[in-house]
């Protein structure tokens, strides 16, 4: 692969206490600096079991690398200053009693005086649109304006990594407009764990298909997503066929 990488996963395995089966079943991946990549398959298929290893949040066999740095117990720290990890639900990252207070936590963690945390976090809430309601309570926001708040959690510490997941999961049309053209804009490297088909095409040009805790398939979306049979025998329905592609490696 080309360039820098950000990501590396080498032979990544990992089990929940008390389960049988594996979650990751020697897993290995490679994001470049800079790229977008979705996360597909079905539900158990592991993906946000991997999004959780990224930062140190579960710890299994095999390596982790996040921007050349080894994860381990030493490192820990650092590598979650370089991975902003995006909740299915905005509610398990909003807690404080403001919007503000949520976005600057952030910031104030990492040593920032706490009028830099403010103006940091008010940047950040400017940049998703939320600047007017900073003061407002999380739980007064709807879905939309929620997610776009924990966003700002992860833009606040300016994190070269965004791992999101189902980051545009019941939202309606508008706010879902919203959330992707902010996400396309930000020219980070982000690994997207989704269901929504329509996502990978407007900010993913590579896709990573994930079934029974392996990577099954590893491609640019436009092939990946014109195969049908494949998709279908993972259970996942491409929103359209696309035009032709080179062929995705297959495993």
């Amino acid at each position: 692969m080309a360039g820098p990488l950000a990501i590396v996963i080498r032979s990544l395995s990992y089990t929940y206490p008390g389960m049988a089966q594996r979650a990751l079943d020697e897993v290995s991946l490679e994001v470049a600096v800079g790229e977008r990549v979705a996360l597909v398959g079905p539900n158990g298929a592991g993906k946000s079991t991997l999004l959780l290893h990224l930062n140190g949040l579960l710890r299994g066999e095999g390596e982790v690398e996040i921007m050349g740095i080894p994860l381990n117990g030493r490192t820990v720290r650092k590598v979650r200053s370089l991975v902003g990890l995006l909740f299915q639900d905005p509610d398990d990252q909003l807690f404080s009693l403001s919007v503000l207070e949520d976005v600057a936590f952030g910031p104030l963690q990492m040593g920032l005086a706490a009028e830099q945390a403010r103006a940091r976090a008010m940047q950040a809430l400017e940049l998703v649109g939320l600047g007017p309601l900073a003061q407002r309570a999380p739980h007064q926001l709807s879905l939309g304006e929620k997610k776009r708040a924990a966003l700002a959690t992860l833009l606040s510490m300016d994190v070269p990594i965004l791992a999101l997941d189902e980051p545009t999961a019941g939202l309606d049309p508008r706010s879902r407009r919203a959330l992707v053209g902010i996400l396309r804009s930000l020219g980070k490297t982000m690994l997207v764990a989704t269901h929504d088909m329509r996502l990978l095409h407007e900010l993913c040009p590579r896709m990573v298909i994930m079934d029974g805790g392996r990577i099954v398939a590893d491609g640019s979306t436009a092939s990946l997503l014109a195969e049908r049979e494949l998709l279908e025998r993972h259970g996942l329905e491409p929103p359209w066929v696309c035009a032709e592609e080179p062929q995705a490696t297959h495993w």
